[in-house]
């Protein structure tokens, strides 16, 4: 980004334009004197048509608009800015208790909001934000690979929301990249030098929900033995990535809303509330609409989270992307081994349906790696379940039962076919799947496989 953009010296920092948008002589002159505090040059406007005006005459850096203005508002400005691809991250200033306006202007593509009356403080980091994002064009990051329509679409959005303080929710399967999403949305935007912090809300016990998100004062209950911050705190400055947020408990849900609204906390025992600068991003592989309308989310929480939805696409809905993301899982596994698909192997990868998704694809990969022998991995060492098409196997629940169990049962019955083929002698079984000795011994006992004779003895 060009120095301009730089909030690191006065030097730069005196280039920087900052346009303010209000009809309120008291508060323009309030947010001038802050952001000329700041080092920043500012330039003002009293209603919309000045601002468009003046967005037609110079570059900013940043533009700050209120929401009510005589002739019209601040989501005009907002579009204006979207419409015509103006590189100026904006953010509007919306009364305290109108949330909704706040929404439709983050929907619309503003940077972030500010509620009346204006904090100084938030302002300032509000600021520093804005003039850390990255130009449009600068993103280049292939940890999201693919060339099909949906891998690109899907590309082309967290370009956009990477610009943006506004809430994002990440829906998909489970296994389809969700949490990869959420961290390249980060690395892409002007929190990427700050803290990341993953929240898996299923894992956290009910009765330890409110101390592990907000944090605790000593003596605040049995076990705080002393004053300890929560998931907001270690995410000031930074993004809280709320993962199977769908997994929250209603009472913890009204909690949350409100830090994510007042962009506040308290800790429980705490007697006053501390300011938290957090960007949150949210996932779930349920149907968080569908949770709501059975009652078991909050429609305000979901009108909250749910501003900029992402829509991960299953592996099986960009089949044409399957050689290049197992081309990429194998070479980070092989390291100077010499080893690569064969085209048998390749086509079975793209013919498969994939109910795990990237993430079956990384163990189906793993494993053949160490099943394999010679230089090429081939089809019969993917030890694909036969569920194409929408047919299952004879048994009929292979499709529907958890992922590790489906591949535990794969891997049992390769290991069975090898020690029939040679008679149960271990180490010609090995040898045959490239396997140790030691290796085929651990397998055989964690999956209950044993000889004829052993079990014999064992009756």
């Amino acid at each position: 980004m060009s120095g301009n953009k730089s909030m690191a010296g006065n030097q730069k920092a005196k280039n920087t334009i900052v346009l303010l948008v209000d009809d309120e002589p008291d508060i323009l002159e309030l947010l001038e004197l802050a952001l000329r505090k700041m080092g920043l040059e500012v330039d003002k406007a009293g209603n919309v048509h000045d601002a468009l005006a003046k967005l037609a005459t110079r570059h900013y850096d940043l533009c700050l608009t209120d929401m009510r203005m005589p002739d019209g508002d601040g989501l005009q400005i907002v579009r204006h800015i979207m419409q015509h691809s103006l590189d100026v991250p904006i953010a509007v200033i919306t009364a305290h208790g109108h949330m909704e306006n706040a929404i439709t202007a983050l929907k619309a593509g503003a940077f972030d909001y500010l509620a009346k009356p204006v904090s100084l403080d938030q302002l300032r980091v509000l600021v520093k934000s804005a003039l850390k994002l990255p130009q449009v064009g600068e993103f280049g990051d292939k940890s999201l690979l693919g060339h099909s329509p949906a891998m690109q679409k899907v590309r082309d959005l967290i370009m956009r929301v990477a610009r943006s303080q506004a809430p994002v929710h990440i829906s998909g399967e489970s296994g389809s990249g969700k949490e990869l999403a959420a961290r390249l949305i980060v690395k892409s935007g002007a929190r990427n030098d700050q803290p990341f912090i993953a929240v898996n809300c299923g894992a956290i016990p009910a009765n330890l929900m409110e101390s592990e998100f907000f944090g605790c004062k000593k003596g605040a209950f049995t076990g705080a033995d002393k004053d300890r911050g929560g998931f907001f705190q270690a995410a000031h400055g930074g993004t809280l990535f709320l993962d199977e947020v769908a997994e929250l408990p209603l009472d913890m849900q009204v909690k949350l809303l409100r830090a994510i609204q007042e962009k506040c906390v308290r800790k429980i025992g705490g007697a006053g509330e501390e300011a938290v600068d957090v960007r949150i991003i949210s996932a779930t592989h349920h149907d968080l609409a569908e949770c709501v309308r059975q009652g078991r989310f909050r429609q305000d929480l979901y009108y909250r989270l749910n501003v900029i939805p992402i829509q991960m696409a299953a592996l099986r809905e960009m089949r044409e992307d399957i050689p290049e993301i197992a081309q990429r899982i194998l070479d980070r596994l092989r390291g100077n081994v010499d080893v690569n698909f064969s085209d048998r192997a390749l086509q079975a990868l793209q013919g498969y349906s994939f109910p795990g998704n990237v993430r079956e694809l990384e163990n189906i990969i793993e494993r053949a790696f160490a099943l394999h022998s010679g230089s090429v991995i081939d089809e019969q060492d993917l030890l694909l379940m036969p569920v194409e098409h929408g047919h299952s196997n004879s048994s009929g629940s292979d499709s529907n039962c958890p992922l590790p169990e489906r591949l535990d049962r794969i891997e049992k019955q390769a290991l069975q076919e090898a020690l029939e083929q040679t008679g149960y002698n271990r180490t010609a079984a090995a040898k045959l799947l490239g396997l140790s000795l030691r290796t085929i011994r651990y397998r055989m006992e964690r999956l209950g496989i044993k000889a004829p004779q052993e079990a014999d003895n064992a009756d």
